[in-house]
């Protein structure tokens, strides 16, 4: 009875061992704390890029990692206390969509790894010292490689739509880089002989007002700054453009597969991706601090020929030939 015994001992011994020493990886399962500024329902397939390539480089959520999820939903003031929540759950890493996501995580924390994707000059806004050398805790991948992207966009409307004179600029005033971008835009305006409309939304409540002075200035045609919430309401805004005859240009171009009439910018979804691989060097031992800011190499120039048509609008064949896509 006494071998049986022993026997048996040694026997739930070696059931119970694996389970342990599974319990115990669990328990030092990195965390991952992602921080949104819009909605979860906001172009989830970002999300799912950025999930995906984690995968491949062999990081299954739920199996060898967790990753815990806060939303502002559009209420930047919340931003503060989420990045607050996510300190005190001790993550190992934060990873956060825009300028303002990034800037309340950096504001919470000096020491977690922050992975910032498509902050518009996060140098000029002051996140990190370089692109080469970030010298904080913050890296990632920027979203463009300087402000070139918003003269571009001005001069796509103005090819488009030759006789503009006045181009309303739709901004986020909460959004740090916009002050650059506008700075910016108001030097490319010059070159092309258009004077600019500046309009302000803090929220999509503030849309209505802004579309109502674009029509009391009689603005021509419409350049909205991207960011995290008004990339949001794109829909929204697309009705108010067309509502108003304007013909607009964004940064994303979900906002032309929702009527908007061009975009460009960079792939948001390339940049995803790659954000997931600068968190797989972070958590196997890179610094941010020495680990380079990536920068966008995938730009894309869409074009909605039926949001076209509606405005009575005929693209140049210099445009077209240069789109990327075209929604017909």
């Amino acid at each position: 009875m006494r071998r049986i015994g022993l026997a048996a001992v040694r026997a739930l011994g070696l059931t119970l061992a694996p389970l342990a020493a599974e319990a115990q990886q669990v328990g030092k399962m990195p965390r991952i704390g992602f921080l949104g500024v819009s909605f979860p329902s906001d172009r989830p397939f970002l999300l799912d890029a950025f999930r995906q390539r984690l995968r491949e480089l062999g990081w299954v959520e739920g199996q060898n990692i967790v990753i815990d999820y806060r939303y502002a939903e559009d209420r930047v003031e919340r931003l503060p206390d989420l990045a607050a929540e996510l300190v005190r759950l001790k993550v190992d890493l934060i990873v956060s969509l825009g300028t303002q996501g990034v800037t309340a995580a950096k504001n919470a924390t000096e020491t977690i790894p922050i992975v910032m994707i498509a902050v518009r000059d996060p140098v000029g806004i002051g996140l990190i010292a370089s692109l080469a050398r970030p010298g904080g805790n913050v890296t990632g991948v920027s979203g463009t490689a300087g402000l070139e992207w918003v003269a571009k966009q001005l001069e796509l409307l103005k090819e488009t739509v030759p006789k503009i004179r006045r181009v309303a600029i739709l901004s986020n005033p909460t959004n740090a880089y916009h002050k650059l971008a506008i700075r910016e835009a108001n030097v490319a305006a010059r070159s092309l002989g258009v004077q600019l409309q500046l309009l302000e939304a803090r929220g999509p409540n503030e849309f209505d007002g802004a579309f109502a002075a674009m029509a009391k200035e009689r603005a021509g045609a419409l350049l909205v700054l991207s960011d995290v919430m008004l990339n949001s309401h794109r829909t929204r805004r697309a009705d108010l453009s067309a509502r108003s005859r304007l013909p607009a240009a964004y940064g994303v171009r979900e906002s032309v597969e929702a009527g908007g009439l061009m975009s460009y910018g960079p792939s948001f979804l390339d940049l995803h991706r790659r954000a997931a691989t600068c968190v797989d060097k972070i958590l196997k031992g890179a610094k941010p601090a020495e680990l380079p800011v990536e920068q966008p190499t995938k730009f894309d120039l869409v074009i909605n020929l039926k949001t076209a048509k509606a405005l009575g609008l005929t693209i140049p064949q210099s445009v077209l030939l240069r789109a990327d896509h075209v929604i017909e």
